[in-house]
């Protein structure tokens, strides 16, 4: 049975995005990438919301020939996994492996969970919130970026609760920090 795994980069305050959208700032420095990459490696399959699939499906089409090592390595594990975009907006997608849902329908999560030996990954606060809700994800991998952003979005809703026990934790040389926990009912 796969593990439902929230896995996101943060600033120190909380935020994935600023209050301008950005996100340039949570960019991985070498160390880190190649940590992310190793973590990535038992995935199987990516649970995406269309503003977080938007963003990574840059992955299937980057260029990487000139690029580090890590960022080849990235691009071949992402393009390696399934994905599904929760959307009702979204008319296609524009990545190999890829399926459209409308609706987060959490008997079929869970029954994804139950028939995969292979890791899943929910990214997109909102989403990943849903899950969380509905008691879903097994481990969140929180990467906390050495920087305060003042708002934007939040990592997840004020309204979600969880109890988590830490299980690891990391610092690496720039000043991030990962913080890897696992849900408690």
């Amino acid at each position: 049975m796969g593990k439902l795994i929230y896995s996101v980069i943060a600033s120190l305050d909380g935020y994935v995005a600023d209050e301008d959208g950005n996100f340039d700032w949570a960019a991985p420095a070498e160390e880190v990438h190649a940590f992310v990459n190793d973590l990535e490696r038992s995935v199987g399959t990516y649970l995406y919301g269309r503003r977080m699939y938007e963003v990574m499906v840059a992955w299937e089409t980057m260029p990487v020939a000139d690029q580090l090592l890590v960022v080849r390595d990235f691009a071949e594990i992402w393009q390696a996994a399934d994905k599904v975009v929760y959307s009702t907006t979204l008319g296609a997608v524009s990545s190999a492996k890829t399926r459209i849902e409308r609706d987060f329908d959490v008997g079929t999560v869970r029954q994804l969970k139950a028939m995969t030996e292979r890791d899943i990954s929910v990214s997109g606060p909102r989403l990943a919130a849903h899950a969380i809700e509905a008691g879903l994800v097994d481990e969140i991998h929180l990467f906390l970026a050495p920087i305060g952003v003042g708002g934007g979005t939040a990592v997840w809703p004020d309204d979600v609760r969880v109890g988590l026990e830490l299980v690891d934790e990391r610092r690496f040389g720039d000043g991030t920090v990962h913080l890897h926990y696992r849900t408690r009912a």
